[in-house]
């Protein structure tokens, strides 16, 4: 994805040479709180913030229970650490926990169904997925708007995910999960309490930075960065800077392209009022966080630009990040059965598609 988002970059300034203006019409406010956002999630996994969930998750005894435990912990969980996060969290645990009780047969399906919660679930949120905060920062709209207007589609999303996890386990519904006394977490320490509380206070500030809209982000970008330096220098050193510089040339490509009269017109005609459908496929080629830069400023209706961008990834592989991510933490443990996972990732993926698409489009068809 960075090598296509550079390759677009420079296409894109042969098309319109760079200049001033054109820096100018780079988001910096979505760079520096993406940065943010990366960096204190960081902390959040280094710091295992999230350990009390993990270690409810293993006391659980029913396979539905325990299946949609998880599957609903990464739903709530990416509204707020964001979806690629919270796979990476609950998807290890997922195969630990099953590889534990020999259920080593639902995991496919399972984490399946972990990555239509993540992408589902963080839709709710400006903060939920990269696409949502560049959306929520460009449109002006209020954070509770936004919230309201993605409500019916997270709500029906919910719904059918206890659907789809009743139906894996039909024929055994009280299917028991056979772990037993296994510890797979070690103890938090004591002496590390203090970086927790700072990463929880840093987070709550990110988020009221991006809620707020404060004109003052450009002070608070380079205060998270200099307390995290303090506090845990490494966590700097493991923030995803890839995902920022692929976002930093696919602005400069929206920029440009922008500039050019004859692109820009033949965009915003085809792409106006047609803004679900050309956000699903395009982000089928580039991935939705990449389609939502390109897309947006020749989008009328951003509802629809939206609800595409956040159904784009229940079609491929390709049509989410997050679900590149969930196939290489499965494919790290199986890698025989890569083949197997996007089979079974796409079937499933699919039908939950078909499910969710045709009342995205008509809740879309109201302004955002």
């Amino acid at each position: 994805m960075l090598t296509v988002s550079v390759l677009a970059a420079v296409a894109a300034l042969i098309i319109t040479p760079p200049s001033w203006d054109l820096m100018s019409d780079i988001d910096w406010r979505t760079l520096g709180t993406l940065f943010m956002m990366l960096t204190v999630l960081e902390g959040f996994k280094k710091e295992t913030i999230f350990r009390p969930l993990l270690r409810l998750a293993g006391k659980i005894r029913s396979m539905v229970g325990l299946s949609l435990f998880l599957v609903f912990s990464v739903f709530f969980s990416s509204m707020f650490v964001t979806n690629d996060v919270s796979l990476i969290i609950f998807v290890p645990l997922t195969i630990i926990l099953f590889r534990a009780g020999g259920k080593e047969r639902y995991i496919l399906p399972v984490i399946s169904m972990e990555n239509i919660a993540a992408v589902r679930g963080s839709l709710l949120t400006p903060f939920g997925s990269p696409q949502n905060l560049f959306i929520y920062g460009q449109s002006g709209v209020s954070a509770w708007r936004f919230i309201s207007y993605m409500f019916p589609i997270w709500i029906i999303s919910g719904c059918l995910l206890v659907g789809f996890v009743a139906l894996l386990y039909r024929k055994n519904i009280r299917q028991r999960t056979d772990i037993e006394n296994f510890n797979f977490i070690g103890e938090w320490q004591r002496w590390r309490r203090g970086k927790r509380i700072v990463y929880l206070v840093i987070f709550a500030l990110v988020i009221t930075t991006i809620v707020t809209r404060t004109s003052l982000w450009f002070v608070v970008v380079p205060a998270v960065a200099v307390t995290v330096f303090f506090t845990d220098r490494q966590v700097l050193a493991l923030t995803d800077y890839v995902l920022l510089l692929t976002f930093f040339c696919f602005f400069i490509f929206s920029s440009s392209i922008a500039r050019n009269e004859a692109i820009s017109s033949f965009l915003s005609g085809a792409v106006a009022n047609n803004e679900y459908l050309w956000s699903i496929l395009l982000s089928q080629a580039i991935s939705n966080v990449p389609a939502a830069i390109v897309l947006y400023p020749f989008a009328v209706n951003r509802g629809a630009l939206l609800y595409g961008l956040d159904s784009a990834g229940l079609c491929t592989l390709i049509g989410s990040l997050a679900s590149v991510i969930n196939y290489r933490l499965y494919v790290r443990e199986y890698p025989q059965n890569g083949r197997k996972f996007i089979l079974v990732f796409t079937l499933i993926s699919l039908a939950f598609f078909a499910l969710v698409a045709v009342p995205g489009y008509f809740i879309s068809l109201s302004p955002l």
